[in-house]
Formats: C-alpha cells, sequence, structure tokens
C-alpha cells in the first residue's frame, strides 16, 4: 500500500489559471503544474471551459518527438471547448520536462501517462467508470500516437484512441528489411538533442548500429520492447488511426499492422490515410481533429449519433485549383478497411537477367526523397505528375510492364518475385515501382517510397517476395508499371564492401486495387440549387413587402479627416448575454499612422477587424470611418482597402491580368484604380509580366498587397501580411506598410510577430480578452521606463514571483526567459530604487537589475504573460 501511494501522481507546485478566450465556445481555463515521475519532473497544462459542476469524460493528448506540450494547445483548447477535460504534457527530455528520452519506455513515458490517468480520476469535474476509474480517451501524433497505443496497451482504464502518423513496431520503422534507416535514425538522435540526452542503452545501441551500418539482435530486441507491438494482444479499446502517405519514416504498413492487431482483438478500428505525414504535405488538421472529436464523442460521451465516418478513407490528390494553384484533394472511402493486398491485378514485367553493381562504401547513393527534409513536397509532386528520382547507372536493374490498356488505382503494397544473386554472402535491394509515362519521358515514384530489404545468403542465388511500398496512386492507360531493383538509397545504409547482384524475374507485379474503395465525386456547387431559390423568394418578397429601408446615422463632419474612431465597441458570444468577444473597446487612429493591433489569441482582433469592414454587426457602439458609420454595404468602404487570410490568384495568368480582372470585377471605372501606383509601392518590378504559378511566396504576398491597394484606399487593413515569409521578405512587406502610409494614408496591421510590429508600426493598440489594455505611440509603450528586467542567478517558485508582484509600487511580476519582468505601477516615487532592498529582502536570488523595453517584453507585462 505504500508503495502504490508513492506511485500517485502530484500535480506539484501553484498551477497557474489563465482564461483563454474565444470568438466562439465557451473561454477556456488552463492550469500549468508539474508531475513527480521517478527521477523526472513533467510538465503539463490542464483545460476545461463550462460550467465546473458538470461532468465530463477526459482526454489526453501526446505531442511529436522532438516537441512539447505547446504544440498540441489549440486541440486541448478546442476539445476543452467541446466538453473535455483536457491535459497536455511534455514527455521526458522535452520542453521543461527532465528525465532521459526513453521512446516510449513502459517504466517511462508509458508509466508517466498511467499517472497522469491516477490525477484525472481525483479531479471533481472528470466523469468516473468507478472508483480511480475516469472516462479517458488518448490521441497524439507520431511519438504522441505511439504513446496512445501503448497506453490503452499497459492501462486498462484508457476507454478510446485516437493515433496518428506513428509506428506499431519501431524496430521495423527504423530497420525495415533488416536495412538501417541512417538518415532518419539521425534525425531522430539531432531532434532528441544529441545521443547523450537519450538513456543510455538507446545511445549505445545507436552508435553501435550506425558504425556496424546494421541492426543486431539487440538492437531490434530494444525497440520491439518498446513498441506497441509489444502487447498488441492487450489493445482491446475503438480506435481511430490516421496514417499518413507521404511518410518514409512510419508508413502505411505500420498503419495496416495496428489495424489489423486490434481488430483481432474485436475492437472498433476505423481508418484514414490522410495526404501527409513525416515527409510533409497536407496533414489535413482541422479534418483530422474533427474526426477525432466526433470519435471521442461517440466512445466517451456514448453519443450514438456522432458521425465518426466511414471504416476507411484515403485521400486522393490531383489536378490543380484554379484559384490558387494548390493541389486539390476529394476523399474515397469503402465500409471496410481493405487491407494492403485487396482485390490484386496481375501486371505482367518483362526483361531478361541483369547484372549491377554495388559500389565500394554505397556511392554514390540513388536518391528516392530526401526524408524529413521536403519529400512531402516531392510526393505531391509526384501526385501531379513530376518525377525527381534518381538512380545511378550500373547500379540498379529495371523490368517493365506492356502499357497499360486503361486506367490502374493501386491501393496498397504491390508484391513481385525475382531470383536474387550476390557475389556476397548478403545482397542489400531497394525495390521501388515506377509511374512510366510515354516515351518513358515522365517517370514518377509515386510518395518518393522505396522498400528495402536484405537477402542472407544470395551467394547462392535466392528466390525473394519483394513487397512494395503501400501507395494509393493512379497509374494513367498508356503508363507502363517499372520495378527497379537498386543496390543504393539516399537515406537507408548500404554494405560498404563493393559486390555485383544478378537479378531476374519469377512471376508478374501483383498490383492491389482495393475495388470497393470509390472516390467521392466532385460536390455540386451550393449556388446551382439554392440561387434559383433565393432568386424566387427574394422577388416575392420584394412585390409583397416592398423593400425595407434603414436610415444610416448622419455622418459626423468633426471626424470627416478621420480615417477610424471607435466608440464603445462591444461583441457578444451567440446566444449568450453576459459573454463578449468584444466588450467596451475605444481607440482613434489618424492619418499617416501605422497602426499595429496586437493581442493573444482570443484577445477579439479578428471580431474588431471584421465589424470594421462590415462583415458582422457590432452589439453596442460603433465605428465611424471618415466620419462614416460602418455598416454592411456602407459607400465609406470603398475607402477602405483589405487583405485578410491571403487571397486567391489565378496561377496560368500573370501579376497585372489577375489585378485587371479583379479590379473590373469591381464595376469601378480602369481610372479609377491607380495600378501603376500602387505596383510601385508593391515593389514587383518586372515579376509582373510573369504567371503567377511561378511566384514565390513573398512575391505572392505583396501581389496581395497590391490588390487591396488598388484603388489607393485611405485606410489599409492588412491580417497577418508576413504570414509565411522568410526574414527578407518580412522586411520587404515592413517597407512597403512604411512607404503606403508615408503618402498620408493610413494602415492597419494585426500581427503576432513582436518584433516586426516594433520596427513597423508607428502605434499601437493591445487587446486583451476582448478588452483594451492599452493604447498609444510605440515609443510611449515601449519605451516608458516602467518594466524592469530582474536577472537571477537560479529559477525561483511561482510563490516568490506572487510576492514580488504583490510588493508596494509594483503592478505586475512575470517570469521571462532572462529572468523576471517586473512592471512598476508609477504612483510612487523612487519604486525602481527601493525595489532592490525589497527583492534582497524576499531572498530573491538577484544577479542583475536594469530597464527592459522590448515590445515583447511590454506585451507580457501588458497582459499579464499570456501567449501571443
Amino acid at each position: 500500500m505504500a508503495a502504490a501511494a508513492a506511485g500517485v501522481v502530484l500535480l506539484a507546485g501553484a498551477g497557474t489559471w489563465t482564461a483563454v478566450a474565444s470568438d466562439e465556445g465557451p473561454a477556456v481555463h488552463r492550469t500549468d503544474g508539474t508531475l513527480d515521475a521517478d527521477g523526472a519532473r513533467i510538465d503539463t497544462s490542464y483545460f476545461t471551459a463550462g460550467d465546473p459542476g458538470h461532468k465530463r469524460p477526459a482526454v489526453l493528448i501526446g505531442h511529436g518527438f522532438g516537441g512539447s506540450k505547446n504544440d498540441v494547445r489549440e486541440q486541448a483548447e478546442k476539445l476543452a471547448q467541446e466538453g473535455y477535460a483536457v491535459l497536455t504534457w511534455s514527455a521526458r527530455g522535452f520542453g521543461r520536462s527532465t528525465g532521459k528520452i526513453g521512446l516510449n519506455d513502459p517504466r517511462g513515458e508509458v508509466a508517466d501517462v498511467s499517472k497522469m490517468i491516477d490525477w484525472l480520476a481525483k479531479r471533481p469535474e472528470v466523469r468516473l467508470d468507478g472508483d480511480g476509474d475516469p472516462r479517458v480517451g488518448v490521441t497524439g501524433s507520431s511519438y504522441g500516437g505511439a504513446v496512445s497505443l501503448l497506453a490503452a496497451g499497459h492501462d486498462e482504464r484508457v476507454d478510446a484512441i485516437a493515433p496518428q502518423i506513428t509506428y506499431w513496431n519501431l524496430a521495423d520503422a527504423l530497420f525495415p528489411g533488416g536495412v538501417f534507416k541512417k538518415l532518419w535514425a539521425g534525425t531522430f538522435i539531432n531532434a532528441g538533442g544529441g545521443c547523450d540526452r537519450f538513456e543510455k542503452r538507446l545511445c549505445d545501441m545507436y552508435e553501435r548500429v550506425a558504425v556496424a551500418g546494421k541492426p543486431d539482435d539487440a538492437a531490434r530486441k530494444l525497440l520491439t520492447e518498446r513498441s506497441p507491438a509489444a502487447v498488441g494482444d492487450r489493445i482491446k479499446v475503438p480506435t481511430l488511426l490516421a496514417q499518413g502517405q507521404t511518410d518514409s519514416l512510419f508508413p502505411l504498413g505500420q498503419g495496416d499492422a495496428i489495424a489489423h492487431a486490434i481488430r483481432a482483438n474485436h475492437a472498433p478500428v476505423k481508418v484514414d490515410w490522410i495526404a501527409g505525414g513525416h515527409d510533409g504535405g497536407d496533414r489535413e488538421r482541422g479534418r483530422v481533429e474533427q474526426r477525432v472529436t466526433s470519435w471521442f464523442d461517440r466512445y466517451l460521451k456514448d453519443d450514438e449519433g456522432a458521425d465518426t465516418g466511414p471504416a476507411f478513407r484515403v485521400t486522393r490528390t490531383g489536378g490543380m485549383d484554379s484559384t490558387d494553384g494548390a493541389a486539390k484533394q476529394r476523399g474515397a472511402s469503402s465500409d471496410r478497411y481493405p487491407g494492403l493486398e485487396s482485390d490484386p491485378r496481375a501486371v505482367p514485367l518483362g526483361g531478361r537477367e541483369q547484372t549491377f553493381d554495388n559500389p565500394a562504401g554505397a556511392n554514390p547513393p540513388a536518391i528516392s526523397g530526401l526524408p524529413g527534409l521536403g519529400a512531402g513536397n516531392l510526393s505531391q509532386m509526384s501526385s501531379l505528375g513530376v518525377g525527381v528520382s534518381l538512380d545511378v547507372p550500373g547500379q540498379y536493374a529495371k523490368f517493365d510492364s506492356e502499357p497499360l490498356r486503361e486506367d490502374l488505382r493501386i491501393t496498397g503494397a504491390p508484391t513481385a518475385r525475382v531470383h536474387v544473386k550476390s557475389s556476397s554472402e548478403d545482397a542489400v535491394l531497394f525495390a521501388k515501382v515506377y509511374d512510366v509515362g510515354p516515351g518513358g519521358k515522365q517517370r514518377v515514384l509515386p510518395s518518393q517510397l522505396v522498400a528495402p530489404i536484405r537477402v542472407e545468403g544470395a551467394r547462392a542465388g535466392k528466390d525473394v517476395t519483394l513487397r512494395l511500398p503501400a501507395v494509393d496512386h493512379e497509374a494513367r492507360k498508356g503508363h507502363r508499371l517499372r520495378l527497379v531493383l537498386a543496390s543504393t538509397d539516399l537515406g537507408y545504409a548500404s554494405p560498404a564492401e563493393p559486390a555485383e547482384y544478378t537479378v531476374s524475374l519469377k512471376g508478374d507485379l501483383e498490383a492491389p486495387t482495393a475495388a470497393g474503395v470509390r472516390t467521392a465525386a466532385a460536390p455540386m456547387p451550393a449556388w446551382v440549387w439554392w440561387l434559383p431559390v433565393a432568386g424566387a423568394v427574394l422577388t416575392l418578397a420584394l412585390l409583397v413587402t416592398g423593400r425595407r429601408r434603414t436610415t444610416a446615422p448622419a455622418p459626423d463632419p468633426d471626424l470627416a479627416e478621420v480615417p477610424l474612431q471607435i466608440t464603445d465597441l462591444s461583441k457578444r458570444y451567440a446566444k449568450s448575454s453576459d459573454r463578449y468577444a468584444v466588450r467596451d473597446v475605444s481607440f482613434r487612429v489618424e492619418k499617416g499612422q501605422v497602426l499595429g493591433l496586437l493581442g493573444p489569441n482570443g484577445a477579439g482582433k479578428t471580431t474588431t477587424l471584421r465589424m470594421l469592414m462590415g462583415l458582422i454587426r457590432p452589439d453596442a457602439g460603433e465605428i465611424r470611418v471618415f466620419g462614416q458609420a460602418i455598416r454592411p454595404g456602407a459607400p465609406v468602404l470603398s475607402r477602405v482597402g483589405a487583405f485578410v487570410e491571403g487571397a486567391g490568384f489565378l496561377p496560368h495568368l500573370s501579376g497585372r491580368e489577375n489585378l485587371e480582372l479583379y479590379w473590373k470585377a469591381t464595376g469601378r471605372p480602369a481610372e479609377d484604380a491607380h495600378l501603376d501606383e500602387a505596383l510601385e509601392i508593391a515593389g514587383l518590378g518586372t515579376a509582373l509580366a510573369r504567371a503567377v504559378r511561378t511566384y514565390s511566396q513573398g512575391m505572392r504576398q505583396r501581389l496581395a498587397i497590391a490588390q487591396a491597394m488598388l484603388g489607393l484606399p485611405d485606410l489599409l487593413i492588412l491580417d497577418e501580411p508576413t504570414n509565411g515569409l522568410d526574414p527578407p521578405q518580412i522586411r520587404e512587406m515592413r517597407e512597403v506598410m512604411i512607404r503606403y502610409a508615408r503618402g498620408g494614408r493610413t494602415v492597419i496591421v494585426s500581427s503576432h510577430l513582436l518584433a516586426e510590429v516594433e520596427q513597423s508600426c508607428t502605434h499601437l493598440v493591445v487587446m486583451d480578452r476582448g478588452r483594451l489594455v492599452q493604447a498609444g505611440p510605440v515609443t510611449e509603450i515601449v519605451g516608458s521606463g516602467d518594466t524592469l528586467l530582474v536577472g537571477l542567478a537560479q529559477d525561483v517558485s511561482d510563490p516568490l514571483v506572487e510576492k514580488v508582484a504583490a510588493l508596494p509600487g509594483v503592478a505586475s511580476a512575470v517570469r521571462a526567459d532572462d529572468g523576471l519582468l517586473v512592471r512598476l505601477d508609477g504612483t510612487e516615487a523612487g519604486a525602481a530604487a527601493r525595489l532592490l532592498p525589497e527583492l534582497v529582502r524576499l531572498e530573491v536570488p538577484v544577479e542583475s537589475m536594469g530597464p527592459h523595453r522590448r515590445l515583447e517584453d511590454a506585451f507580457l507585462t501588458l497582459i499579464g504573460g499570456g501567449a501571443a
């Protein structure tokens, strides 16, 4: 009993509660704490929302390898708003958690999850299935996805899981076919902070395998013991699995093993093949997270009406969207999971026996992709018919099919049988299937994936069945399939000794087709059916009642030259009488100013901008632009230009043609566009004559700004204009904004890049939880001199920070990377001089103290340390 009591988790220290507002749903409350766990301290965050007296299920969310709990905060907040108690944490060795990285050691990281479940069982708002048994689900991606599987296998209290892009057996993932996946293994070590950050057994294992160039039995045993496969017969809970198609680390075969093992335990399993993965691409986060929520609604809330989706779904990519040049995606689904070998179709291959070399030192290597460094983009290109792989002449054999007589959709893992003979005892081969266009000019490697295989005892010759990478790919009529066996690959370790391999065919290529999987039809545009109905209803309303006319407030002549005046602006959440997204906000913007609108997520910035542009109506207060009251369709909005959430362009047209087409759509005279002036400010130069599809992200952003500046609006509103830009592009965007305001116009920019705002803005408006915190010139807010940085010789406890904040003359005290940020209230003379003796009296380990005037620090001080 004493040992059991000692194992109960304690979230130690004084947890800090934060209310996180949101434009949608109830406010989310977060408390941060630490978990004492067998020599390690685990950093945690706990999220709830709504009625604290309401019993609710709990969800644990794990993060990916190399990340921290901060990576999953947004999903945690959304789940809290959906009625869950959510606990996130940084795994051992990551974020602010201590301890050595154990790669989900059952006695380490997995035991930590059980202790967190112990803690959840003691929360009064968490629903229980029994004494000490909370209703709880676990989700996460990659490293966090594996721990959700392991938790279900080690702790019977877990009720449902939703792992994403994860592994079943880490030994199979890092040593596929008995070949060392060297680039990904090295990436693991680097992401963990170096070999010494791992448990010694793991570090020794990696160094041993990396030197030998191939795994040994001890290495396989160590990784298998820490994999979900080790407890596969004990995972018996409903499982929603999302596995990535662009993933050379944990490919679809790992997900297939998960699905079959859990289904064998008679538990519900649904499988979703998403477009992205560890190699990049579209992770479809919004859609996947919504499906995870529905999964938990069904199995944690017992909502039998929750739509958990089809048994199997795959995202298929093909073609391009004419509006933005992005690859089009469409879902295909089936009422059963087909596995990787469903409905095979034989594709005869031709080719004589071929001999090729394994070069000394395995150099130069063939290239199939760049694991973790852009293969996702290459994979998306392959889905659009662009091939980028490289096979070195003299180092591979190839076998081609005849041109296909009809389209062939491969869904699963093709297989082929070959005979392999080697001049060395073992042969290491890399098998892949190419889609080759007519004439051989177009050659595509689906998802940039390759299957390694070590053939032992190949000196005497051996028949081998190859299991090729699992993909979802359509080869078109007239194309050929090409089986290639190469002796090297950039991502893997090949024998350093030179050798000669001889390969011949022993059968056809068997391509799985999953005939029961059907692609959804392209949806009919909604306007096709609602436009005629809406027109008829509108006509009838006009005939019967006439048009309703509303009287706009009279213009205010005193504000005719003022770009923006906001007075007592308020907006409540839908169906709420006392919760506000924006409340009693007032500020004024003058000509020539570049105003930065700042605030943490949920501060009300976007709601304010929407009301300013007439997209939504305020519940109270008013907005006047050049003295005119703002309402939907107000004529004065023609003097306002806006760039919000990006702009869509036709990729085949030039930049100039896109802008001309956009202006023509407004119906205003061409001479009013001032196109040349807007383009000169945007600084696009000769790029205007090129097709937009050739533009970099920075050029697209500047073209979007130029579009917002057409007509040279007197008030320009930019929402996150530097998203996706690199530092030189951000500097160019800053110069664009400054040049525009220099002509006597006004710019309002909402941004999270505080350092950039400090350089480009003349004035600031800071909001937090829907209210105005401070407004004024940047120099006044940043350089007021009332913020001091207290450097610390060592970290201090939360209670001590609270004592500092309570000192006379101190308005607030919050942690910073370099110590404590202390803001003086300015009401007591000499407060700064008295602060140091008071800190010494409180036994604060002061190392230095001085003024601190960065915008970031001023911002954190104003909002009480919340995250931007």
